[in-house]
């Protein structure tokens, strides 16, 4: 695996509003560029650091993001309405290895906590770099549905529910505390302009939508009565906290998009972010609905249940909607050049989740159109995951990926 060398960055000469930092930089969540390849780095396992221990520095919680997106392949084999020869093996390895990034991820994270708390507190000081801290509940709770669909052949089924639910309890109550935490800064710290909107705004305020969906595999196996009402209604009340949380940023984005148009090449791959909560929403509203039943009289259960499809077919239709803008904005991007950053695993999970929620409503309806949408949707979910985890795994060896970005992006906003 062939790296580039090391770039040297140096401070930016403060501007004037050095005060507040521009979202047309992305520097919170940017990767520095390869600079011209250095002798005796080129082979070298993180060549482009001074030294190893530099692994840790600028590690954030948008990398949390490449757990999603490797967990999202593997939930998202189990939910479609076809099966093929080494699926099943296929999405069982995907989701021994989300488990692995996962502790790997979590245990780097905490070095960096404890090493470099001036750079960690920075990160919530960032205005861009803070929408991340959803990412690391939302990892949590894929890799949890996934232990529950992948788990009981391998460590049995009692474990892998002890261990879904305890992901699931630490992701929700971690998700709803970036729910309310980070819209908090944002209206009482974060200096943000008024162009400023992008598609991170809204990783802090899906968490509880994917608690509502991985919530519905938990239903079942709770004991009859009070306990699989509070976690039915729990999960609906999640649903409709992160919907509309979502439907106000996705509108402010819409607006930015119009007024301030899509910005520089790096800040496209975020645009696909916007599936996320629309994919995940027809993912829990089927899933729950399927198994309102179990906890609610007949009559509301009937109706909850027919909520999955009146409320998923229009918004599928958005979403559908939705894509072709951002695929049309991604190829705009690419013909400019699109320089590869963490920023590209937004190609991942926001797909997985419409895959789940197509293979939801093909499951509801028996539509032909569904189930091959659907399968069409995984193709380009594995292929988007397969170029995206590569180029990522590149970086990381040469060290690129673990580069502290430029001075100017990480000014503690406190």
């Amino acid at each position: 695996m062939s790296c580039q060398g090391r770039t040297v960055y140096r401070p930016r000469p403060a501007a004037p509003d050095a005060g507040k930092v521009s979202l047309n930089a992305l520097d919170g969540i940017a990767s520095p560029p390869p600079g011209p390849a250095g002798p005796g780095r080129r082979w070298r396992p993180l060549g482009d650091l001074d030294r190893p221990g530099q692994v840790f520095a600028a590690i954030g919680p948008n990398w949390f993001a490449s757990v999603m997106g490797t967990g999202i392949v593997a939930t998202a084999a189990a939910t479609l309405p076809v099966e093929l020869p080494g699926l099943h093996a296929f999405a069982t390895v995907l989701w021994l290895l989300a488990v692995a990034w996962l502790a790997v991820l979590t245990a780097a994270w905490a070095v960096h906590l404890i090493v470099h708390r001036p750079v960690a507190r920075g990160h919530v000081g960032h205005p861009v770099m803070a929408q991340f801290f959803g990412a690391p509940p939302m990892a949590m709770l894929t890799v949890g549905a996934g232990t529950l669909l992948f788990g009981p052949p391998l460590i049995g089924l009692r474990a892998a529910l002890l261990a879904d639910a305890g992901l699931w309890a630490v992701g929700t109550i971690t998700g709803l505390a970036s729910s309310l935490a980070i819209p908090y800064l944002m209206f009482t710290r974060h200096r943000i302009g008024d162009g400023d909107a992008f598609g991170g705004w809204l990783m802090p305020v899906v968490p509880p939508m994917v608690s509502a969906a991985t919530g519905a595999l938990l239903i079942p196996h709770l004991p009859p009565g009070q306990p699989r009402l509070t976690m039915l209604l729990g999960c609906y009340a999640m649903f409709g906290l992160s919907l509309i949380a979502s439907v106000i940023v996705i509108t402010t984005i819409w607006q930015r998009l119009v007024r301030y148009k899509p910005g520089p090449a790096l800040m496209i791959p975020t645009l696909w972010i916007v599936l996320g909560p629309l994919g995940q929403s027809i993912t829990a509203a089927n899933g729950l609905g399927a198994v309102a039943h179990l906890a609610l009289p007949s009559g509301y259960a009937a109706l909850f249940a027919e909520l999955g499809l009146v409320y998923g077919v229009p918004v599928w239709g958005f979403a559908a909607m939705w894509a072709a803008l951002a695929a049309a904005l991604t190829v705009r991007a690419a013909r400019a050049r699109l320089p590869f950053s963490l920023t590209w695993w937004s190609f991942t999970f926001p797909i997985g989740t419409c895959v789940t929620g197509t293979s939801a409503l093909a499951a509801h309806t028996g539509a032909m159109a569904f189930r091959w949408t659907a399968i069409a949707g995984y193709a380009v979910l594995v292929t988007a995951w397969a170029v995206v985890s590569a180029s990522t795994a590149r970086g990381a060896w040469c060290g690129t990926l673990f580069l502290p970005p430029s001075a100017a992006g990480f000014q503690n906003e406190t």
